[in-house]
């Protein structure tokens, strides 16, 4: 298994030390046999904010390869999904099992909790940038 999640991409821009990939990921339909006749299939432009002290060495249009540990990209799921449904869920049973509300107030209260678990990330989204480094190579 690869130690690393690499994608291509094209350069955006660059500034001193910074430079803006822009990245399309496309939807699981890719192997589909129908994908062409479906319309479902979407592609969605991403751009990609990479720290690099070789920024200068990129050109705008050109063709790279972004990448980032695998580790980093597991980090990034627990924080953005399990850490939200374990939160919905703590609240959930908190409020029905514990608190004895109702079914209905509890799911609002956990909903609410998720909401407020994912304006924390927010806030500490600098915190969490420092964590997850993104590398830059050219595509050969």
């Amino acid at each position: 298994m690869a130690s690393r999640i690499e994608h291509s991409g094209v350069v955006e821009r660059t500034e001193r030390d910074t430079v803006y990939v822009r990245i399309t990921s496309h939807s699981a339909c890719g192997s589909c046999k129908a994908r062409e006749a479906c319309g479902l299939a979407e592609a969605q432009d991403k751009i990609v904010v990479v720290k690099s002290p070789d920024a200068a060495q990129f050109a705008v249009g050109e063709q790279v390869m972004v990448g980032v540990r695998r580790s980093a990209g597991a980090v990034a799921v627990i924080l953005a999904y399990v850490g939200a449904l374990a939160v919905l869920l703590a609240v959930l049973v908190a409020a029905v099992a514990v608190l004895g509300w109702s079914e209905g107030r509890g799911a609002l209260a956990a909903l609410g909790a998720v909401g407020v678990y994912y304006c924390v990330l927010w806030l500490f989204r600098h915190k969490i940038e420092h964590t997850i480094h993104f590398s830059i190579t050219k595509h050969y």
